[in-house]
């Protein structure tokens, strides 16, 4: 990506990761090769959370719609709509969907190079890998 490159969401192929729930990288070492961030969406069905995890770097993540329970580091909060939230590097983490429609998170990492560790396995791998599908 150079400079006055526009990223059009719909043009950006969609990640399964499992249970209905779908990533879009839209900025990250994929495609953009000065930048020194990463950021996506990803939408959760009803019901659907993500994994406990954790990530190599900071993470900010905003509720664009929807109702979500995060967890992080043992503390569980309720977020809305434009609701705001920090994860420090290497704390354990996750988002649940607990309301009736669709939640829609926008997030970024304070790093190019992203891994994920899954907290129950300790498996650690790259962000948006095929491993890291879940």
């Amino acid at each position: 990506m150079t400079e006055g490159t526009t990223v059009k969401y719909d043009a950006i192929k969609p990640f399964a990761r499992g249970d209905g729930v779908v990533t879009r990288l839209m900025v990250g070492k994929g495609n953009a090769d000065d930048t020194q961030f990463t950021t996506g969406t990803t939408v959760f069905p009803a019901g659907c959370a993500a994994p406990l995890h954790s990530h190599n770097c900071t993470e900010q993540v905003t509720i664009l719609e929807g109702t979500a329970e995060v967890m992080i580091g043992g503390d569980v909060h309720t977020l809305g709509a434009m609701d705001t939230t920090f994860v420090p590097a290497n704390l354990p983490h996750y988002f649940r969907n607990i309301g009736d429609g669709t939640l829609t998170i926008f997030w970024i990492y304070g790093a190019r190079d992203v891994t994920r560790t899954f907290t129950e396995t300790g498996e650690t791998v790259p962000h948006m890998s095929p491993r890291d599908q879940v």
